[in-house]
């Protein structure tokens, strides 16, 4: 059973690299080790109809773990995400999904993945909401990003920066800019992620929105 990251950007919501962020610092908190990273800059807001490179690659990855900063992630159309969610539990794939720390499984409760998708619904029609990204702007590509793995690895080993420049064959000057601007030190110490509520799946739960009698919550 293999372990993925998916990762897809969204103009809507965070961007790629702050996504892989987060899934490596989630990783290494947990002690997960990511087998293959699908960064996914075809889709965009496509439906999953139009997203066969998608779907064909979870079909071929059954009973897998794959890892998400946010259910919208997968497809900001309810939908579509509903068909996602319902198609990967089917073939047995983990979900872990960062923002609300939850898990779920064809074994998870039903209210649970009625909750994350409500979460989406609910960001999706309100105006005010539609940003819920990472305050901070989104980051322009660095011919370091193929390295960054091996740099949190590093930083992990305790290497200093210039000893990492050196293993990598860079500058020195530029490395050291790039782990400060990419917060790697807090990626590899796991301090980026969202504190983790002591009942995390009863707290999507109670998000899930109910209409009363004039069709408001």
């Amino acid at each position: 059973m293999s372990t993925i990251a998916y990762i897809r950007p969204d103009k809507l919501f965070d961007a790629a690299q702050e996504q892989l962020q987060l899934i490596n610092s989630y990783a290494i908190a947990n002690n997960i080790v990511i087998d293959d990273e699908f960064v996914d800059q075809i889709s965009q807001n496509r439906r999953i109809s139009e997203r066969t490179h998608v779907t064909d690659y979870f079909q071929s990855r059954k009973d897998s773990t794959i890892i998400i900063y946010d259910v919208w992630v997968l497809s900001t159309n309810i939908e579509d995400l509903t068909q996602m969610l319902t198609c990967m539990l089917k073939n047995r794939f983990n979900i872990h999904i960062i923002k609300q720390s939850v898990i779920i499984s064809d074994n998870s409760s039903v209210m649970l993945v009625l909750g994350l998708i409500d979460q989406l619904r609910q960001v999706m029609q309100s105006e005010s909401k539609r940003v819920i990204g990472r305050p901070k702007g989104s980051k322009s590509n660095s011919k370091f990003d193929i390295y960054i793995n091996e740099i949190i690895l590093f930083i992990n080993e305790k290497k200093s920066v210039s000893e990492m420049a050196r293993l990598l064959g860079v500058s020195r000057s530029s490395l050291k800019d790039y782990i400060d601007s990419r917060e790697l030190k807090q990626v590899a110490g796991g301090s980026l992620l969202p504190k983790v509520p002591e009942n995390a799946e009863q707290e999507v739960i109670d998000t899930i929105a109910c209409p009363n009698t004039k069709g408001e919550f």
